[in-house]
């Protein structure tokens, strides 16, 4: 395997909540994460989930919390398929650059993985961008467990402002965090 088709590092983790107020609450007023961005269910029609953005750095985001309003949720210990607990969404790894994520996209490809969402650009300002949220480009697929991943790249940071800065060192003037 060449050295640049490995991963760059483990970027953020996105879990299923119950009740976004209180986790917003717990990871804000315990943790210390800042909030970046909270959307609510079908903004965008890919996305049927409430999802809050927090950051502890200049990160866009290091944690998701996604919220499904259509979903009962109960304890875990009485999960099923239709209702249950709060689980972890997806985990997101970066690649170091645009060229070794297209390389493990198509070695994904050739090895037979279901690519479940993308390749899209998360993006409210790039003109290839799907609308939503991030500023990076990514794919999501399913380990043999079912756990959803997103492999990604050209990820925004934000700026002491709070002004995104893409991948490029650009600054996106109109995109700025809620809280700095």
């Amino acid at each position: 395997m060449s050295k640049n088709r490995l991963v760059s590092g483990f970027h953020h983790f996105a879990m299923e909540v119950s009740d976004m107020d209180k986790s917003i609450a717990f990871y804000r007023d315990i943790l210390g994460f800042k909030l970046s961005e909270r959307h609510t269910a079908d903004e965008i029609e890919a996305i049927p989930m409430d999802l809050t953005f927090l950051r502890v750095g200049e990160n866009h985001h290091d944690l998701v919390l996604a919220h499904n309003p259509n979903k009962k949720y109960r304890a875990r210990n009485e999960a099923d398929a239709a209702e249950g607990p709060a689980y972890i969404h997806h985990f997101a790894f970066g690649c170091p650059d645009k060229e070794a994520w297209l390389e493990i996209m198509e070695d994904v490809k050739a090895r037979g993985i279901e690519i479940v969402r993308g390749p899209v650009v998360h993006s409210k300002y790039n003109p290839r961008g799907d609308g939503s949220w991030g500023e990076n480009e990514s794919f999501y697929v399913l380990d043999p467990d079912g756990h959803r991943l997103e492999l990604f790249c050209e990820m925004a940071t934000i700026a002491a402002d709070g002004t995104f800065v893409s991948a490029a060192g650009e600054r996106i003037e109109e995109a700025k965090v809620e809280e700095v």
